[in-house]
């Protein structure tokens, strides 16, 4: 699914100059920048995990029904996200595991579903994964600038009731979740914002989140997004966590790449490239 339309690469990634842009072209066009627009090109995904027999997904994107009147590209959908799951082989019941790599509109909104007047747990059988530090920062109750931004009604309607059923576990600093997968901090983005990290025999890889939203932060990794609430510390995590992905030769998966789906990295001239990229195919 594609995310919010509109943005130019001056308001999704603020301050950052038109020259890079320019210089990083034949990288981003056609699949990350629009040619004709001059759009920023996003994708919203989850990703399926399948460890030690247990079915994983990774962020649950925008839901259906909510209402969301600050993102209004994104408020009362009707998509057919639980057939795509279905089609990957995925039923609702199977999913033993909910990872939310953080708590924004668009990583949390299938978390629950509308039947009848009620928000219920999409996944009746799952644990959710949620980070301690989003948990309570999203929490209106405690943070009343949520009203009028993109996450207002997010808690209430995609968080709160999976918690009341008793499906959430919190987490902090890091966790393992088994031999091969483990959560690992990485603040900034939100301060409860996370990366899965994956290793198995000869295996890396590193599921993002929204450390990055485009490959111009690879290239350019000074530069956040606009929806980062702490902007040092995105920029330091981001770094921290491609620098560990060049040296470790893992595949790095970002939530919201439009294009292909994965890349690996590499350190170049103090700062990072595209050493090669692993596309996926999308439902």
């Amino acid at each position: 699914m594609h995310g919010p339309v509109g943005m130019t690469p001056g308001e999704f990634f603020p301050g950052s100059p038109k020259q890079d842009w320019d210089e990083h072209r034949p990288v981003l066009v056609p699949d990350f920048l629009n040619d004709e627009t001059g759009i920023v090109e996003v994708a919203v995904q989850t990703w399926v995990l399948r460890s030690e027999g247990r079915t994983i997904l990774i962020d649950t994107g925008v839901g259906n029904h909510k209402e969301r009147p600050y993102v209004p590209s994104w408020g009362h959908l009707e998509l057919d996200f639980l057939g795509n799951l279905e089609r990957a082989g995925v039923r609702p019941d199977d999913v033993d595991l909910v990872v939310n790599t953080h708590l924004h509109v668009d990583h949390v909104g299938w978390n629950t579903r509308l039947e009848g007047q009620s928000w219920i747990p999409t996944f009746r059988n799952a644990t959710y994964l949620m980070p301690r530090a989003d948990f309570e920062f999203w929490n209106p109750a405690n943070n009343p600038k949520i009203a009028g931004g993109v996450n207002q009604n997010v808690f209430e309607d995609s968080v709160a009731p999976v918690h009341a059923a008793g499906q959430v576990q919190l987490w902090e600093s890091s966790h393992r979740i088994d031999a091969n997968l483990s959560l690992q901090a990485a603040p900034g983005h939100t301060p409860g914002s996370s990366v899965v990290m994956l290793d198995s025999g000869s295996e890396r890889a590193v599921f993002v989140g929204d450390l990055l939203h485009s490959p111009f932060q690879v290239m350019q990794p000074e530069h956040n997004s606009c929806f980062c609430e702490d902007a040092h510390g995105a920029r330091e995590t981001r770094q921290r966590i491609l620098g560990w992905a060049a040296d470790a030769n893992a595949l790095v998966l970002p939530a919201h790449f439009a294009g292909h789906g994965a890349l690996e990295v590499e350190r170049s001239a103090g700062s990072f490239g595209i050493k090669r990229w692993a596309p996926f195919g999308r439902l």
